[in-house]
């Protein structure tokens, strides 16, 4: 059957029929520990019962409507969405690559009418920001983007943490920045504080939007429910997916009302955006993280994992160059590439984000135990010590 499917991506040789909490299982029946969480999607673990019993009481009763008409559930997510961040109101999508579409957008229409006709988006090198054209044209990641040109124009990189790099990419044609706060998939590398300020001072220096993507390090991965909370400085617009909807398929766009005004009636849509039962799983998340202990857990667990892995480097330090991170987005970089260190892994029942072929990225369920950490830790070891050999 797998003919049938296109080959757009390089699998593993696994077929997974099962999962529960941090665990997933084959189709021989085998069991994995799973810190991919589907790459930072299953933020609850897998079939979280709050978010099964929601979806599954919501598609009984209403599964589609179109944005033609209002639905409860999404009133009610936009409503948590709001109360827990700096945001007034929230535009419904599908992806993360649909609301940071969604938020350049919203910048360049915004800049037309306030800012002259400004268009520009400073964006960082190795940033990640999705596979649309206009989201990899911010991409600041050449490898992602060869063979599709030409892209849309209007974006401009500079260094993760250069101050001014930064400072100098803002000119007059300039209408926002676009910032991960932590560099996921370029890396685990999060923004340092000056930088974000710096970055937020232009922008309220010459009325720019200051735009977060926290579509992998948001809804409680780095240990507060947004990563923009852990930080000196607040947005003016944040792109929300991936652990928004506990694996059902959801994103969003957030900012304030007077910003969202740039985008009235008739201007941007999308017809599954907001769909009802997303948006259940969606209120689910919410629930589970401020109210079941879940953040709780992540903020202890984060500690745990990140005092194993600098262990774990101390005791690798040939093998290890660095551990980065925050809460339970972390990573090792290797100092020498280790291309078949995933299915290494994967052989031994661990699943990690393994990238650029020296990055193990870590990105395990916020409900995962201490148990399972060092489980993880240990497979890791054993396996960095059989590579050594």
């Amino acid at each position: 059957m797998k003919e049938f499917v296109a080959n757009t991506y390089g699998r593993f040789p696994v077929t997974f029929v099962k999962g529960e909490g941090c665990r997933l299982y084959d189709d021989k029946g085998r069991e994995y520990l799973d810190f991919t969480s589907g790459i930072a999607v299953c933020n609850l673990g897998h079939c979280h019962p709050s978010v099964v019993e929601a979806v599954s009481a919501q598609a009984a009763r209403l599964i589609h409507t179109s944005n033609l008409f209002w639905t409860v559930p999404q009133q009610k997510l936009a409503q948590e969405i709001c109360r827990h961040s700096f945001a007034e109101r929230v535009f419904f999508c599908n992806s993360g690559a649909e609301a940071v579409e969604a938020a350049i957008k919203l910048a360049r229409r915004r800049g037309h009418f306030l800012l002259g006709g400004s268009y520009e988006i400073v964006c960082l090198q190795g940033a990640f920001h999705g596979r649309t054209l206009a989201a990899l044209s911010a991409t600041g990641q050449p490898v992602y983007k060869r063979g599709f040109e030409p892209l849309p124009a209007g974006f401009t990189h500079v260094r993760p943490n250069d101050l001014e790099a930064l400072e100098m990419a803002v000119t007059s044609r300039t209408c926002a920045i676009l910032l991960e706060p932590i560099m996921g998939e370029g890396g685990v590398i999060p923004l340092e504080d000056r930088f974000l300020e710096l970055a937020r001072e232009l922008c309220d220096r010459r009325n720019l939007l200051l735009m977060f993507d926290e579509v992998q390090v948001g809804m409680g991965r780095t240990g507060s429910l947004f990563a923009y909370q852990q930080t000196p400085v607040t947005p003016d617009v944040m792109c929300l997916a991936k652990g928004l909807g506990g694996g059902i398929p959801i994103g969003a766009l957030a900012a304030s009302a007077e910003v969202m005004e740039f985008l009235p009636p008739g201007t941007h849509a999308s017809t599954f955006g907001g769909n009802p039962v997303a948006c259940e799983a969606g209120k689910a998340v919410f629930r589970a993280l401020m109210e079941e202990g879940v953040l709780d857990n992540a903020k202890a667990a984060g500690a745990h994992l990140r005092q194993g892995l600098e262990r774990l480097a101390a005791g690798h330090s040939a093998e290890i160059r660095e551990v980065r991170g925050r809460g339970l987005i972390q990573a090792l970089e290797l100092k020498r590439p280790a291309p078949g260190l995933g299915g290494l892994l994967l052989e031994q029942g661990l699943l990690v984000v393994f990238g650029h072929d020296r990055i193990i990225r870590l990105l395990p369920p916020l409900t995962v135990t201490a148990a399972e950490i060092d489980q993880a830790l240990s497979i890791l070891d054993t396996t960095l010590k059989s590579i050594k050999k």
